[in-house]
């Protein structure tokens, strides 16, 4: 076992290893049990099948080793079988699997409502909701915004990934392979112009500015006074890991403020240390209304919640929220278990040792091949977009290519952006330094011989 400068210890050894003939034998055998059973709609990234995870290694059924840098997107920031979540899963199993909070409550539900209500931004008096999926905590927020508010307006934003339910289809900004075909989509909703700072027509364009300027296309297209809510992923995931000028998120929220409209913070992906805070919002002092959160919140396991003003939450008749397997209590416990994690190791420390260590890698190759048109991101949620050489025209082929050519090597990365060119890095948090460096390395030659 080794250990890492931050005193983690790993279960698996953390090295990569690919054998020559990638995929072997046992996942192409499961590939084709897949295609007789398995939905065609239903794609993977990473055409092997997992055996084993711990850290930032993925085993694989054939003994192949895989540097994980897309950590499930997102979710499994504490490692993938993390000693504490798994020993809280055990316990909770032995002694009941579920009751339904709304038949039978338990403690589990409260604890992690707690919990939320101290970690999320501001210090007023607020409620949570728990479910099982962040396109549901959307929903809900939105249910919840316009109940409160009494009216129908929900203003999104270019680029925007909300889920793929109706409503939040509706709000999402991509159409492939997300949107097409599966309309009529939820009425009501807007879509306003982004502050992506890399694409903006004025390169000078403040964070304000871009704000003021979605904010007259709102008074004018609808009238401040029918919006319900406006939602916003604090740092956009899906639409390409877009880091919003500063000074955008602050004026958005002001705005709504004045105007009676809720402000939700769509922190699915940006959630628990992820950027280096525990929500990407408080970089700059935000405080919504609503908050929505999933993926990091409980250690792999399913569950989703919303926190709030109590004012709004409150706002809903009894049996206005739920679901039967919302706050699922093993779920609970393993949320319970990845928080504490998430102190103990002091995880958004880590993130931002991962945004020092890796930017500065990404920074100097980018100076190198004029293919990378830009980096960015905050803390260990980190973008590369790749253009034409000379241009800004999106390189999606080249995209592919590298993402390609890091698994055979052993590394697993994701790709985004609506215009499919974006390489995401989400790494777990536990990550030693060594076999990130280690992953960085393998990228940035697939990025070299590829361009």
């Amino acid at each position: 076992m080794t250990t890492t400068a931050h005193d983690i210890t790993y279960r698996l050894e953390q090295k990569r290893r690919v054998q020559a003939d990638f995929p072997g034998p046992k996942s192409v055998a499961l590939t084709e049990r897949r295609k007789a059973v398995v939905a065609a709609g239903v794609a993977s990234t990473v055409p092997v099948y997992v055996a084993d995870a711990d850290g930032g290694i993925i085993h694989d059924v054939d003994g192949n080793s895989f540097i994980d840098l897309g950590s499930g997107i997102a979710v499994t920031s504490v490692g993938a079988s993390d000693p504490a979540v798994v020993g809280a899963v055990k316990e909770a199993v032995e002694h009941f699997t579920h009751t339904c909070f709304m038949v039978t409550p338990y403690e589990g539900y409260v604890a992690v409502a707690e919990q939320l209500n101290r970690l999320t931004p501001g210090d007023h008096e607020k409620r949570t909701v728990l479910f099982n999926s962040g396109a549901e905590a959307v929903e809900n927020a939105v249910k919840v915004a316009r109940l409160a508010t009494g009216r129908d307006a929900v203003v999104a934003f270019d680029h925007a990934y909300h889920g793929r339910t109706n409503l939040t289809m509706a709000l999402t900004a991509k159409a492939m392979p997300y949107k097409t075909n599966f309309g009529p989509f939820a009425p009501e909703v807007y879509r306003m112009p982004m502050s992506y700072p890399y694409r903006e027509e004025n390169a000078e364009i403040t964070g304000a500015e871009a704000a003021k300027r979605a904010i007259t296309m709102i008074e004018k297209q609808l009238g401040g006074d029918q919006v319900a809510a406006i939602i916003i992923e604090p740092i956009q995931g899906e639409g390409g890991f877009i880091v919003p000028a500063e000074g955008f998120l602050p004026a958005l929220a002001a705005w709504a403020k004045d105007n009676g409209v809720v402000f939700i913070a769509d922190e699915v992906q940006s959630g628990f240390c992820r950027t280096g805070e525990w929500f990407a919002v408080n970089h700059e002092g935000v405080v919504p209304d609503i908050i929505t959160m999933a993926k990091g919140i409980a250690g792999g396991m399913p569950l989703s919640a919303i926190t709030g003003r109590a004012d709004l939450l409150d706002a809903v008749h009894p049996g206005g929220l739920g679901g039967t397997y919302g706050g699922n209590p093993v779920a609970c416990a393993a949320a319970l278990a990845s928080i504490g994690s998430m102190e103990q190791y002091g995880l958004n420390a880590r993130a931002k040792h991962i945004e020092e260590l890796a930017l500065g890698k990404l920074r100097e190759l980018a100076a190198e091949l004029p293919v990378i048109g830009d980096v960015r991101g905050r803390g260990a949620m980190l973008a590369i977009e790749l253009v034409q050489a000379g241009s800004k025209e999106p390189n999606p082929e080249l995209t592919k290519a590298v993402a390609a050519a890091c698994l055979k090597e052993g590394v697993i990365i994701l790709t985004c952006g609506t215009y499919g060119n974006v390489i995401r890095l989400l790494p777990p948090l536990v990550i030693s330094d060594e076999l990130l460096l280690d992953g960085l390395q393998v990228l940035a030659a697939a990025i070299k011989a590829n361009a």
